[in-house]
């Protein structure tokens, strides 16, 4: 199949890319910068310069395509440090640039990298944007199919932890305890993509995406171990706390509070009710394996 890709070389689009040529499939990769034309080429893609933000050029790269990949890139919106930015009108662009584009294309099979918290417009915090786009594309012709793949938080999230970890010897956010919660890793995302892209596409379904179920307190000890440090501790502090540091570090105000109300979501369970209801098969990535991958960067 001609499969087109968006997301450049990221953690699951590269991968994504490596593993559907590898099945013998004909990929092309979107990247807005030129620079990575030769490192896409390398493993046998090919490459497609320009931007999401454009929609006669996605038009054009989707022409003759069996299936596109879409993903919210973050590609020309701006930094989360940027207090100017609409962050919802900037996705609502994106979401409609790929619906125009599909539609001129006559582009037929959609795989939508969307989110867990998609399920609802209300409740979610900074993920309403995944609402916002799945609502934009399910306005798509009847003759578009779609899968929506709709992962949990990323191993890779925990990266940001790294600072406190090392000023201040905890991994601190405005929740924690015992309460599990579902991971997954881009990787597993990756190869679920890449096998739903070869089964057959009908009307729109809805995918859930997972690797482990753990706690925060499971993750520091994990983490802990992996790095080095045996009593690391995840300290949950108050939410106006953590929106009041986020603010004073010059954070975007809508990012800055939609967190907060996700990582509430989070807390609650909230966040995961749909999941639950359509609970998935988890990958093969559990957070121990990821745990010795954050020991290698932890001590870069």
């Amino acid at each position: 199949m001609n499969i087109v890709i968006t997301g450049s070389l990221g953690n699951i689009s590269k991968p994504l890319a490596q593993e559907l040529i590898q099945k013998g499939h004909s990929v092309t990769i979107i990247s807005s910068k030129a620079e990575r034309r030769d490192a896409i080429e390398t493993f046998g893609a090919t490459a497609a310069i320009g931007t999401i933000q454009d929609p006669e050029f996605l038009t054009q790269t989707f022409l003759g395509a069996d299936v596109v990949y879409l993903m919210e890139a973050w590609e020309g919106i701006g930094s989360v440090f940027d207090k100017n930015v609409d962050f919802v009108a900037a996705f609502t662009k994106i979401g409609n640039n790929y619906k125009q584009a599909v539609v001129a294309s006559g582009v037929t099979r959609v795989v939508h990298l969307s989110s867990i918290g998609a399920h609802t417009d209300k409740g979610t915090g900074s993920l309403y944007i995944h609402n916002t786009v799945e609502t934009i594309l399910n306005d798509l012709p009847e003759s578009v199919s779609i899968k929506f793949m709709r992962p949990v938080g990323f191993y890779t999230n925990l990266y940001r932890f790294v600072g406190t970890i090392k000023t201040q010897g905890a991994i601190i956010q405005s929740y924690g305890g015992d309460q599990k919660e579902p991971w997954v890793s881009p990787l597993d995302i990756a190869t679920t993509i890449a096998e739903e892209m070869e089964k057959p596409f009908n009307g729109r379904s809805v995918h859930y995406l997972a690797s482990d179920e753990v706690s925060p307190n499971e993750i520091a000890r994990t983490i802990g171990e992996a790095i080095g440090m045996p009593d690391l501790k995840w300290q949950a502090v108050p939410r106006e706390q953590m929106l009041r540091q986020m603010l004073d570090a010059g954070m975007n105000e809508w990012i800055a509070n939609g967190l907060v109300e996700m990582y509430a979501a989070q807390e609650s369970g909230t966040l995961y009710e749909d999941f639950y209801r359509n609970k998935p098969a988890f990958g093969k990535v559990k957070l121990a394996d990821f745990a010795k991958e954050f020991a290698l960067q932890y001590h870069k």
